[in-house]
C-alpha cells in the first residue's frame, strides 16, 4: 500500500470509529503480528510489529522474558507442580532466554525483563494469515470503538438524549445518538410504540456495557428517571430546585404519577408543572406516545399525601396505621370505580408513590342508613311543627271567638239600658 492510501485509510478509520490515531496504529500493529505469526512463526512464540506512520514501513520482533534454565526445556505447559505442591515455571525456548544470551541484546538484563529480537520482515502473507490479520483488525477495532465511547460517555449516564432509531434487527432497536449507536432491548421498550428507521426520540441512558456484543450503550424508555429528567428539561423550577419532585411512579406507555414539593412559598408545585394551559406537562405526554401523567402534591402528612396520590377521586376520610404503613380509604359509592382505577391502577400507583400498603372502602350504604335516619328525623320534626302551628292556630281562633262573644254580650247590655 502506498504511503497517500495508507494514511488516509488511517484516518477514515479514526473518523468513522470514533478512535484515536494512536489506537488505529495499534490495531494495525497486533493484526500485522498475526499475520506473521501465522505464516512465518510459531504457536509458543509472541511477535511484536512496529509499525512507522510516515513511512509504512515495519519491523518485527519476538519477545522473550529473562528466565533461569532448568533441564526441563520447550514445554508448552510453561510450569510444574513440585512435590511440595510448589508451582514452579518451566524454561520454554520460544517464550524465554537466558541472562547470558539476553547480554547480547541489554546490557544489564535482569529476570523477568522482556528482550525485543529482531526478525527478518516480510510483507508477502498467505490467504489464510491474511484472514487472520482481518479478523484481528476487526476484533481490535470493535474493542477500540467501545473504549472510545466508554471514555465519551461514561460521564452521561442517567441522562436523557435524543436519537435517531438506525436500524431494527428482531426485537432490538438500535439508536444513533451521535458518537455511538445505543440499543434499545424489548424490556426496555414502551409496549404500546412502534418504532421506524429514521425516527427521532429522546432516550435514557441507562448503563455502559463493555461485554454487550451489540453496543455498549444500553438505552431506556420504560425507566422512570426518564420522567424526571423530561421534567427538569421543560420545568425551569424543576431545573433551578425551586419545585422538587419528591416521587414517581410509572407504569410505562400507560400512566404516571408524580408528586412534587415547592421548596419556596408562593410557588405552586402542581401549576408548575403542568404549564399555561398545560403546555408543559402536553410537551412530555407528547414525548412518551400520549402516556396519562397525574401531578399531585406531596405533603408530610401521610393522610393528605395519600388523598393527594389516589386523585382524581375525592377520599371521604382515610383510617391510618402508621405502625404497618397502610391504610383504608373510604369513599362514596360515585368514587369507588375512579379511586380504584382501571385494573387497580390508580390505588396500584398510589400505592407505589407514597410506599404505602393502600385499600379502598365503600362506605355508600352506611351513607344511604344516615341519610335516611336524618331524613326520618327531618320529617318527624316538620310533622311537630305542623301540629304545634295548627294547634296554635286553634287557640288564636278560639280566644278571638272568646272575646268576640265577650263583646257582643257587653253590646246588648248597653243596648237594654
Amino acid at each position: 500500500m502506498e504511503q497517500k492510501q495508507f494514511i488516509s485509510a488511517m484516518n477514515q478509520i479514526c473518523e468513522e470509529k470514533g478512535i484515536s490515531k494512536e489506537a488505529a496504529i495499534e490495531i494495525v500493529e497486533a493484526s500485522l503480528a498475526a499475520a506473521y505469526k501465522k505464516e512465518y512463526g510459531k504457536k509458543g512464540q509472541i511477535i511484536k510489529v512496529k509499525l512507522d506512520e510516515v513511512t509504512g514501513d515495519i519491523k518485527v520482533y519476538q519477545i522473550k522474558v529473562v528466565a533461569e534454565e532448568n533441564d526441563l526445556v520447550n514445554d508448552e505447559e510453561n510450569n510444574i507442580t513440585e512435590e511440595d505442591g510448589e508451582i514452579k515455571k518451566k524454561f520454554n525456548l520460544d517464550k524465554n532466554i537466558t541472562i547470558s544470551e539476553a547480554k547480547e541484546f541489554k546490557k544489564e538484563p535482569e529476570i523477568d525483563d522482556e528482550i525485543e529480537i529482531e526478525l527478518p520482515s516480510k510483507t508477502d502473507f498467505g490467504r489464510i494469515a491474511a484472514q487472520t490479520a482481518k479478523q484481528v483488525m476487526i476484533q481490535k477495532i470493535r474493542e477500540a470503538e467501545k473504549e472510545a465511547i466508554f471514555d465519551e460517555f461514561k460521564d452521561k449516564v442517567g441522562e436523557v438524549v435524543s436519537g435517531t432509531v438506525q436500524r431494527i434487527e428482531g426485537r432490538n432497536i438500535f439508536i444513533d445518538i451521535g458518537k455511538a449507536v445505543g440499543i434499545l432491548y424489548p424490556a426496555e421498550q414502551i409496549t404500546s410504540e412502534r418504532y421506524q428507521v429514521g425516527q427521532r426520540i429522546k432516550v435514557y441512558i441507562l448503563k455502559l456495557d463493555k461485554e454487550t456484543k451489540e453496543a455498549s450503550l444500553i438505552l431506556s424508555r420504560t425507566n422512570s428517571e426518564i420522567i424526571k429528567k423530561l421534567f427538569e428539561l421543560e420545568v425551569p423550577e424543576i431545573f433551578s430546585n425551586t419545585v422538587e419532585i419528591k416521587a414517581i411512579a410509572r407504569e410505562a406507555g400507560s400512566r404516571t404519577k408524580v408528586a412534587v414539593y415547592s421548596n419556596e412559598e408562593g410557588i405552586d408545585p402542581v401549576g408548575s408543572c403542568v404549564g399555561q394551559r398545560g403546555s408543559r406537562i402536553q410537551t412530555i405526554i407528547n414525548e412518551l406516545g400520549g402516556e396519562k401523567i397525574d401531578i399531585v402534591e406531596w405533603n408530610k402528612d401521610i393522610d393528605k399525601y395519600i388523598q393527594h396520590a389516589l386523585s382524581p377521586a375525592k377520599i371521604s376520610h382515610l383510617t391510618i396505621d402508621k405502625k404497618n404503613s397502610s391504610a383504608v380509604a373510604h369513599v362514596e359509592e360515585d368514587q369507588l370505580s375512579l379511586a380504584i382505577g382501571k385494573q387497580g391502577q390508580n390505588v396500584r400507583l398510589a400505592a407505589k408513590l407514597t410506599n404505602w400498603k393502600i385499600d379502598i372502602k365503600e362506605e355508600a350504604k352506611k351513607k344511604i342508613a344516615d341519610d335516611a335516619a336524618d331524613d326520618k328525623s327531618q320529617d318527624e320534626e316538620l310533622k311537630a311543627d305542623i301540629i304545634q302551628e295548627k294547634k296554635n292556630k286553634e287557640t288564636l281562633s278560639k280566644e278571638s271567638a272568646d272575646d268576640k262573644s265577650q263583646d257582643d254580650t257587653k253590646g246588648k247590655k248597653a243596648i237594654k239600658k
